[in-house]
């Protein structure tokens, strides 16, 4: 899928020195997120990370430690991080957050150097939030974002 179709579908891709958005027209007469929303899914799509920091399961176990705290999220067990990948595409580790709200979950591509991170919570957060926080911790060049709202 191509930028200029992710964003003519409310998505949005962010440099580290630019942002691009669109919104579907029928969103700029309503708040960026209704009121009446039972949860919001986020998936961030990390390009170009430290090669160094995706591969570091104990990196990827800090980062939703942060993560969490810094979006107010209370984590329900122990973060799993688990090395997949008998296929070189894939290969990388996987990562899994309960929290008290739903979840985290993320893949860390070795190949591509690469996260694919997703959020989901029926208490709200701000997706900005995490892109750039996420976007920092793993020195990502580029972001495409993806907020869903559940109702």
């Amino acid at each position: 899928m191509n930028d200029a179709h992710s964003l003519q579908h409310g998505s949005s891709m962010t440099n580290r020195n630019a942002t691009a958005t669109a919104a579907r027209p029928e969103d700029a007469s309503r708040p960026e997120v209704s009121p009446a929303i039972w949860g919001l899914a986020t998936s961030f799509d990390l390009y170009e990370c430290d090669p160094a920091t995706i591969r570091d399961a104990d990196k990827i176990r800090q980062f939703v430690v942060e993560l969490c705290d810094l979006i107010q999220m209370r984590r329900f067990g122990e973060t799993q991080v688990i090395h997949f990948g008998e296929d070189e595409r894939v290969a990388g580790f996987s990562m899994v957050q309960l929290i008290e709200t739903s979840l985290i979950s993320g893949h860390f591509a070795n190949l591509t150097n690469a996260v694919y991170l997703d959020v989901f919570s029926c208490k709200l957060y701000d997706p900005q939030t995490v892109q750039d926080f996420a976007m920092e911790f793993f020195g990502a060049a580029k972001c495409l974002r993806h907020t869903n709202e559940r109702l």
